[in-house]
């Protein structure tokens, strides 16, 4: 009997109440040996409760859950949960950690020796044993907290949203290591904000308000939501934006067009009948030149499409200006301009926010940073991106007058002498990695002490306070004492907290870590509109989806600036070609194909994998011949378009081993 054919987890009618709250209603379904399954949904909508009941560590208020038939409280031995927050202990080392979890699980030592070193190998940490947990970078911790579920080899693997914070190269390599322990017959549920991994899960489940609504392959769901995706360049972009949503609005006869989205160099739009998309928007758009890429739609496309169906979406609302630089033609001209170069522009130094030119940082013998040359605009969405340890906090503490460069020049909003004078300190908003804001204040507390600092008139404090309340959809809850809040409600009020006094220039440092897609889409909403009225914004980000909606953006190796450009520029420098592979045997051609090429090339999502080669007319045919040589079939093999993410992971490992 087949793996697919033998059900690992069975939850039939399962309901969770907290008093009145019911946050599970209901949800049925059915996990078999060696699936990874995917639950996805906003925050608040029931799947960690649902993760504490199928790992035994509550009962449910009603319903059944069964793990291989037995109860779940029964089946905890057979069972390895990851949490949200990961439960390592930082002041022990890598071994003393996983010895701790093998006592726990009552491991015997040579046992736990054994699987020390398979584990440790598997997540490339064989060498750091004796490194204590609270030297190690975001993706090595949530690496050995894997490995700490998995010592008590389990039957059962439940992971909670177990890549928040990681960086993409990390990240590929954490899922690829989910595939192989997948493909051995481990079984897999796992919840992510992130929807590009979702796409790696053989099945998912859609879950909002307590209820799954839908489950299916990615391909499935894709293609169940009916909808075609139009990937749209102009002239003018905002304008380009706000004739097709008036049209929306007003026009039935637009009815075939069912969303937008801007991202930094292009509109996505979503419509019913591609021809007629197509059409449709060549007529609308015909004075900005729009270049029209029909694609399918993204699994994020599917995630946001029913949950705005169900009413679900969060209010964007105009944020209460009082001034502001109001240079929207300028900067129209200037962002299109950006986006059609691949170096910067020329452009007069009032225009420039934050420059920065042979920057170095050096820790004693470390040199953090080096030689990195930055420009970003009034109006612009710059992008710094980079694995964990690239340098680029430390480049972001420099910018903004946190740390003293050891060389180089910067300018600040015009001043290039003291970064941290007052009257700077006022045109600027910072948003760091780590939530900024007291846990032991409550919302409205928090949001008072952040508008005195930042100087907000009293007399416009009440309406810039009431606004970051609303935008966040925590009316009726000022009160509440901010640790309280999840973490994607948590950055949405930092976010507010930032931005109050109306900064001519925004720094943000992971904004959107661990945010749900609805809610990132409008924290994007958000970033858009202050960019539109001049500001000048500085991002980072893990997650490159989202990267997607800068306008230019630099990728930093080991300190240096590897590539930088527009999303579309850096993704069509590419050298070779991206391939996708669906065969009969994923796991045994990924391994084959591993000896063949550097690992880093070669990696699997759900039933297929996907091959990065420099010499396509050479290298499909050995490719072809490899496989056959081990009777494995080929079902199809075909071109797919870089993203952001395979391009990222592509310049930091040719970067790396030049």
């Amino acid at each position: 009997m087949s793996n697919y054919q033998i059900e690992a987890i069975k939850v039939s009618n399962l309901y969770q109440n907290y008093g009145k709250l019911a946050a599970v209603k209901g949800i049925n379904f059915t996990v078999n040996k060696g699936e990874m399954f995917g639950l996805i949904g906003p925050d608040g909508a029931g799947k960690t409760s649902t993760f504490h009941i199928l790992a035994g560590v509550m009962e449910g208020t009603a319903g059944k859950v069964l793990v291989f038939g037995q109860p779940a409280r029964d089946a905890r031995l057979m069972t390895g949960y990851l949490t949200q927050q990961f439960s390592l202990y930082l002041d022990l080392s890598i071994d003393e950690n996983l010895r701790y979890a093998g006592g726990l699980r009552q491991v015997d030592d040579d046992l736990l020796w054994e699987r020390r070193h398979e584990y440790l190998s598997l997540m490339s940490l064989e060498k750091f044993g004796d490194r204590l947990a609270g030297e190690l970078s975001g993706g090595m911790k949530q690496k050995l907290a894997l490995c700490c579920a998995l010592v008590s080899q389990p039957e059962v693997l439940l992971l909670d949203e177990p890549t928040t914070g990681v960086d993409p190269v990390s990240r590929r390599e954490f899922w690829d290591v989910l595939a192989e322990l997948s493909a051995q017959g481990m079984t897999i549920v796992v919840a992510t904000p992130y929807l590009d991994e979702a796409e790696r899960c053989h099945r998912v489940g859609l879950m909002y308000n307590g209820q799954i609504h839908e489950i299916g392959t990615p391909a499935a769901l894709r293609t169940h939501l009916g909808l075609h995706r139009l990937q749209v360049k102009t002239t003018n972009l905002e304008l380009s934006e706000k004739i097709i949503l008036q049209n929306l609005q007003t026009n039935i006869s637009y009815t075939n067009i069912v969303d937008i989205q801007t991202f930094g160099d292009r509109l996505d739009v979503l419509v019913e009948d591609v021809t007629m998309g197509e059409n449709q928007v060549n007529e609308l758009l015909k004075p900005y030149h729009p270049h029209i890429e029909p694609n399918e739609p993204t699994l994020e496309n599917v995630f946001v499409t029913r949950l705005r169906q169900q009413g679900s979406a969060p209010k964007f609302l105009e944020f209460p200006r009082y001034r502001g630089r109001n240079k929207s033609k300028e900067i129209d001209e200037n962002i299109n301009n950006i986006n059609t170069q691949k170096t910067s522009c020329q452009l007069p130094s009032s225009q420039i926010a934050i420059y920065a030119n042979n920057l170095n940082r050096v820790f004693g013998k470390f040199q953090a940073v080096k030689s990195v040359n930055i420009e970003v605009r009034y109006g612009e969405i710059f992008g710094l991106l980079g694995a964990n340890g690239a340098g680029k906090t430390t480049t972001i503490k420099m910018l903004c007058g946190l740390l003293e460069p050891s060389g180089g020049e910067i300018i600040l909003g015009g001043e290039t002498g003291n970064l941290r004078s007052a009257e700077l300190r006022k045109r600027i908003g910072y948003m760091s990695q780590k939530f900024t804001l007291y846990d032991d204040l409550s919302i409205m507390q928090n949001l008072e002490f952040y508008s005195g600092v930042y100087g907000v008139p009293r007399k416009l404090r009440r309406e810039k306070i009431d606004w970051v309340i609303a935008t966040c959809g925590l009316e009726g809850k000022e009160n509440m004492v901010t640790g309280q809040l999840p973490g994607g409600w948590k950055q949405r009020v930092a976010f507010g907290a930032s931005v109050m006094h109306e900064p001519d220039i925004l720094f943000l440092d992971e904004p959107t870590s661990g945010v749900d897609p609805l809610a990132r889409r409008q924290f994007w909403k958000l970033i858009n509109d202050f960019a539109r009225n001049g500001t000048a914004i500085l991002v980072t980000t893990h997650y490159l989806e989202e990267a997607e909606q800068c306008n230019r953006m630099s990728f930093m190796v080991a300190g240096e600036i590897a590539a930088e450009g527009s999303p579309s520029f850096i993704k069509a420098s590419q050298p070779g070609q991206l391939i996708e592979i669906i065969v009969n045997k994923n796991q045994a051609a990924s391994k084959l194909l591993k000896q063949q090429f550097d690992s880093w090339r070669v990696s699997i999502f759900a039933n297929s994998l996907h091959i990065v080669i420099d010499h396509p007319q050479k290298e499909i045919s050995e490719i072809r011949q490899l496989l056959e040589n081990h009777n494995i079939t080929i079902y199809s093999l075909r071109n797919i378009p870089f993203s952001l993410e395979d391009a990222f992971i592509g310049i930091v490992q040719r970067t790396e081993n030049n």
